[in-house]
């Protein structure tokens, strides 16, 4: 099999030099792939960070939600006019809603936190990717 792969090389190292392509530096492009293949790494690593935290806070949501909703529930004593009853609901339902909408907020900065880091790290290695080509332009 070795002799095989051998001679598909050779057959294409001929071809270039009867075409007269340029060589190509094979330990630079693995360099560059190399490079590319940790960035995204490290974007994925980024990308499953943000998710953590996504979950983590909504566990902590859930939580306080449960516990907000005991309270309530064993503070709760129908008593008084049903206007009192109806202000401790509208009461409760406020605070639900304010809870809602700063959880809300918070989970869609974590996304976009995420979101950016992760885009951050790709479009970075795409600009020294760029300045690795160009260099090596500018060289021959």
């Amino acid at each position: 099999m070795a002799d095989a792969s051998q001679a598909f090389t050779d057959m294409f190292r001929k071809i270039g030099e009867q075409l007269k392509v340029p060589s190509f530096d094979m330990t630079k492009i693995m360099e560059h792939h190399q490079k590319n293949f940790e960035a995204m790494t490290r974007s994925w690593q980024a990308m499953a960070g943000g998710a953590t935290a996504i979950a983590n806070k909504q566990r902590e949501i859930f939580e306080a939600t449960v516990k907000d909703i005991t309270e309530m529930a064993k503070d709760f004593k129908p008593t008084g006019s049903p206007q009192d009853i109806l202000a401790k609901q509208t009461e409760f339902a406020k605070k639900a809603m304010e809870a809602s909408i700063a959880n809300t907020r918070d989970i869609a900065e974590l996304v976009q936190k995420s979101g950016t880091e992760a885009v951050g790290i790709i479009q970075g290695r795409m600009k020294e990717s760029y300045e690795e080509i160009k260099s090596t332009l500018e060289k021959k």
